[in-house]
């Protein structure tokens, strides 16, 4: 029986479990390098096994980036009528992309 796990990092949460490939906020840390994670929940896959953290539990979840990238570029345009103003502008926002390798 698997487990799923919820993790926080860079101010978002995750449900992650076993073998899971995530794109998180990028982690300063090389590719091939392993990352731990605090749970905040454990729960088995059919929810009968529930563990809840205050804010955290004390169980760790492991996990080896795989790879630094960047998202596709994500276009903002501003435009405000009967005054000539357009501007157009781009952004990539870095990832790291994590295996999930060990809960609890």
């Amino acid at each position: 029986m698997s487990k799923i796990a919820i993790i926080k990092t860079g101010g978002k949460q995750y449900k992650v479990k076993e073998g899971d490939k995530v794109n998180v906020e990028k982690l300063d840390k090389k590719e091939g390098a392993k990352v731990t994670f605090e749970a905040l929940l454990i729960s088995s896959t059919d929810g009968k096994e529930i563990s809840i953290g205050k804010p955290g539990l004390g169980k760790k979840v492991e996990g080896i980036i795989i790879e630094q990238g960047r998202e596709k570029k994500v276009s903002v345009i501003k435009y405000k009528n009967k005054t000539r103003y357009k501007r157009n502008l781009g952004h990539r926002q870095a990832f790291s992309k994590v295996e999930i390798n060990k809960i609890g």
